[in-house]
């Protein structure tokens, strides 16, 4: 049986592409919903010098299992509106359990 894939969530040829909406500044680093199409993840981290971008990356390593060097971002570095590729062993099905709103 195959799940429907959330919106924010594409398999591509080359790994697993997540849209993701941060809100730096947070209290805690959690999923907290969905925003305009993307997951909305908000992070501890400030939204300086980087802090959120490198504090994004680490958070998903440890939740999903995955070596942070195999997160990269495909666009949206300074902007709220983030777009990610993962690849290695994980299976799109694992990253949406795992990150379900």
């Amino acid at each position: 049986m195959s799940l429907k894939m959330p919106i924010w969530l594409q398999e591509t040829p080359t790994g697993i592409v997540l849209n993701l909406y941060c809100q730096p500044g947070a209290k805690l680093s959690k999923v907290v919903g969905l925003h305009d199409g993307c997951l909305k993840i908000s992070l501890q981290a400030p939204a300086i010098e980087n802090k959120a971008n490198e504090m994004l990356l680490a958070w998903l390593s440890k939740q999903l299992k995955v070596p942070q060097k195999q997160i990269q971002f495909l666009s949206g570095q300074n902007s709220r509106k983030k777009r990610l590729e993962i690849w290695g062993s994980i299976t799109p099905e694992r990253i949406a359990e795992v990150l379900k709103p």
